[in-house]
This record gives structure tokens, sequence and C-alpha cells, in this order.
């Protein structure tokens, strides 16, 4: 299947930068959410980013005037699916709200649309179900920040066909990506799932008073040679992705374990999410 227009669904952080990676690939984008401050934001973002890469000499005057002509932005859903090629969902990571959007997707967009979701933990096979279409249906997850990062994790669920993961990964390499396919479903997909485990074991570390986040990030980055430690991490990707994702699988599975640490509620509740809101574990200007 050939596409040539893309449909990201929420205008933030990622969904934004997926949208603008996939109009300086050459594809027609519209980017659609139900806050207008968030599309706001997200089209002066384009209006900024663009002229910034030109001044640096990254692309050319031509090239970014021609990425910011293919790439458009409204809070009207059912115009900017209503021709979609293939639609990238990247709305908050919530089970019921995807399952909801995905229904209403079904209805607005073409028969052959490939109905993709940027979830980085919820896999289709728990939205492909409320389609006329499950075997267009598949994760696409990037990472942030998604103009930089170029992993993306392809996963097919058991109803997703050949052809949709073939078009999908496609797709993630016309946008300058390293695409990945994952052949079954599996919680937590591959980086997110080794992420996990170091993620929770610092807090676990923390929350028993051995160390500082400021020290177990120090650790990690000078022993391991990540680029950045847990906490550093969460504070980019936000705390509150971390809550809900803790929350999302603790509702599933009644395991206490998956339950969010007490300080990652205390900072959810404080709406220190990080980078995005100016403070999380650190604090940023």
């Amino acid at each position: 299947m050939e596409i040539r227009n893309i449909c990201v669904v929420g205008a933030g952080n990622m969904g934004h930068q997926i949208a603008l990676s996939a109009a300086l690939a050459g594809y027609t984008v519209v980017c659609t959410d139900i806050d207008g401050e968030i599309l706001r934001k997200a089209e002066n973002f384009a209006d900024t980013y663009l002229p910034e890469r030109v001044a640096k000499g990254k692309l050319s005057a031509d090239e970014a005037g021609a990425a910011r002509a293919r790439i458009s932005f409204t809070g009207d859903l059912e115009q900017a699916a209503g021709d979609a090629d293939l639609v990238i969902e990247a709305v908050i990571e919530k089970l019921e709200v995807k399952r909801e959007l995905f229904a209403r997707l079904d209805r607005i967009c073409p028969p052959g649309a490939i109905l993709a979701t940027n979830s980085s933990y919820i896999v289709s096979s728990k939205i492909a179900g409320v389609t006329g279409r499950p075997d267009k249906v598949c994760n696409m997850h990037f990472f942030n920040p998604a103009l930089v990062n170029k992993l993306v994790e392809v996963v097919k669920g058991p109803h997703t066909s050949p052809g949709t993961a073939d078009t999908v990964m496609e797709v993630a390499r016309r946008m300058g990506k390293t695409p990945v396919l994952l052949q079954k479903e599996i919680y937590g997909f591959l980086v997110n799932r080794i992420v996990s485990a170091i993620k929770n074991e610092a807090i676990y570390i923390y929350d028993m008073g051995v160390a500082s986040w400021e020290d177990i990030d120090t650790a990690v980055v000078n022993a391991l040679g990540h680029p950045m430690g847990p906490f550093r991490l969460m504070d980019l990707t936000g705390i509150d992705l971390t809550y809900h994702i803790g929350m999302e699988r603790y509702q599933e599975t009644g395991d206490p374990r998956y339950k969010p640490s007490p300080v990652i509620v205390e900072k959810y509740l404080k709406k220190e999410w990080g980078r995005k809101t100016g403070k999380g574990f650190y604090e940023y200007k």
C-alpha cells in the first residue's frame, strides 16, 4: 500500500514531532488535538524548528518551506483523518481513551487506511477489536524526542496482516528512522521492557533510602555508559507517563508491584512531571 497522507492524532511533544518528521519525509500531514492550546504550541514549534534547521545548515530554505507547506494543524478530527492513508495515534496512555478514539477513526477513515498506535506499552490487540479493520491495526512506537531518535518499534498483533507491518516499516524508513519488527506482542516491547527493569530498580533503591536520585543517575551514567540516568530519563519522557503506565498495569493485573511508587505519585499530584512542566526530579529553566 502506498502512503501519501498521514494523520497524527495528539499534538503533544511526541505527536507534533512525529508529524513534523513525516512532513520532512515528503508526506502530507495533518496534526490534530482536542486541546486548542496544545495545537497552537505544536504549530508554533513547526514555525520555529524549521527556520532553526535552515540557520544551522541542516535544511535548505526550499526544503524547510516545502515541509511547512505539507503540514497543517486542526482541531477537527474528521477533517484531519478523512483522507488519511495512515493514522498515527499519540494520545494519553489510557486504554479506554484509545479504544474510543480508534472506534471513531474506523468510522471516519477510508476503508484501506492503516490505524497505528504510538503507545509505548498498550498492545494493539487491546484496541483492534473496536474497529472493522483489525488486520490494519498495529503499534508504531517512536521514541522521545521523535525528531532525533532513530528507533521505531513496529509490533504485529495476532490480528495484524503482514502487508500492514511491511507498509508501516517502509514509512518509518522513509522518515529516516531505523525500524525493528516484533513478530508478536509483549508488554513493554523491546526497549521499554529493558529500560523499565532499570527504572523500577532505581526507584526501589531510592524509596529504600539507599541513595539519592542524583547519585543513582551518576552511577548509571558513569558505570554503565548510559547517556542519562533513569530519573533524568523519566523527566524527559514525563513522570505523568510513568504514573499512567503503572496505574494501567496495576488496574489490569491487580498486582501491587505495578502500583506507582510513592515518589512518582507525589510528583504526579504536584504536576512536577519533568521537562514539560519545568520541574520533575530536577529543575529546568
